[in-house]
Order: structure tokens, then sequence, then C-alpha cells
């Protein structure tokens, strides 16, 4: 039986300069094309950095070509729940810079890898953490952190210091600082940071304005 390759065997592919600019990915459900097309116009006008739709909503795949091609320079649009090899082969080909998933599966994250595209695979318990980033992941989603708290993840740096995190599922978009302050890599916002903007006639002003604030909460302090 061939040994799995170490961490030093492979080339790890790097988090997207867009999260590293901004810290931020805002998770965006899928619907009306006009819909989506404003609210993504609202957030990286305001300063979200990286979008991420989810593959398991019908259209999502149409959804991330038109928004890749329109999109500014800068804004990373990438794929969320992505569960196979296959779903990552097409979701990069309709323009997916970045792969998320909501397990720590090693043929996902490999697949992501051979495509050159950031593979961040979701994992809970410090052993799930840690297989994930041995499997080559750019950054590992610690999932679900909102109902375990900052405090967890502050744990599991302290067991990882050299392994990105980023915290999702169930944040407070109003209470990110924190989690920088424990040493996220980025944070992933989605039902707390839209609300009903993905509605029709959501107010897109609101939105303006909470994503503004997250910014702000995402910029590093001094030192």
């Amino acid at each position: 039986m061939t040994a799995e390759p170490g961490p030093s065997a492979f080339r790890r592919v790097p988090l997207t300069e867009a999260l590293q600019r901004s810290r931020i990915i805002a998770v965006l459900g899928v619907g009306d094309p006009v819909r989506t097309d404003a609210v993504a116009d609202t957030l990286a006008a305001n300063g979200i950095r990286c979008l991420q739709l989810t593959m398991t909503v019908p259209g999502a795949l149409n959804s991330i070509e038109r928004l890749a091609a329109r999109m500014p320079a800068g804004v990373a649009v990438g794929m969320g729940a992505v569960m196979t090899p296959q779903d990552v082969v097409r979701a990069a080909g309709a323009g997916a810079r970045f792969i998320a998933s909501p397990t720590a599966a090693a043929d996902v994250i490999h697949a992501s890898r051979n495509l050159d595209v950031p593979s961040y695979p979701g994992a809970l318990t410090p052993g799930e953490v840690h297989l994930a980033w041995r499997a080559g992941a750019s950054a590992v989603g610690l999932f679900p952190a909102g109902p375990l708290g900052t405090g967890y993840l502050a744990a599991v740096r302290t067991a990882f210091p050299d392994i990105a995190l980023i915290p999702s599922g169930s944040i407070d978009c109003g209470g990110t600082a924190p989690w920088f302050a424990a040493g996220a890599a980025g944070v992933a916002l989605g039902r707390d940071l839209l609300r009903e903007a993905m509605l029709p006639g959501g107010d897109l002003t609101a939105l303006a304005g909470r994503v503004r604030q997250v910014i702000a909460d995402a910029e590093p302090g001094p030192g």
C-alpha cells in the first residue's frame, strides 16, 4: 500500500487574494437572477470581495458563470456545498475561484488542488481539521462554528497555530470582530448578513450598511 503523501509532498494552493484582503465570505442563496445580481452588486460595491454560491441549489452553475463574468476585478466568486470531485470540475469550469464543502472529503480537496483552485473544506473536531489540512486544504472551514463560539476557535488555533481557519455557520454579522481576535483567517456569513435582501423588494440599503460594518470589523487592528 502506498503511503499518503505528507504535507511537504505537494504545493498547497494559497487563499485567494480576495479573501486575504477582505477576510469575509458572503454566502448567497440562488434565486431570481435579477435579484441575485442586485445583491451581489451591493455586496461588492460595499467591500465584499468573496461571494459564495451553493452547489445544491438549482441554477447555481448558471449563476456562478454569470456572476464570475460580471463582477469587478478583485472579486472572487466561489461555490459551496461541493460534495464530489465531479462537482469540483463543474464548478471550476463555470468560473468558481474557490471551493467550499461541509466535510473534509479528501477526494474533493485533491480535485480542487489538481485544478489549482483554493479549497475550504468543513471540519469540526481537531482530528477533522488536521485531516483536512494534511489532505491539502488551503484553509479549513470550522463548521458549524456559531453554536460553539469564539472560545472553541481559539482552542483549536492553540492546537494548530499554522492552520488557516474560517469559521462559518450561524455567525452573527454584528459580532465578527471577536472571531478575528480569536485568530480566524476569514469569516463566512450568510443568513444574518443577507436577511431579507434576497427577497423581491428586500432592503439593499440596509444590506449595504451591514456590509460596511462587517468590513470595518474585519480590518486588522494596530500591530
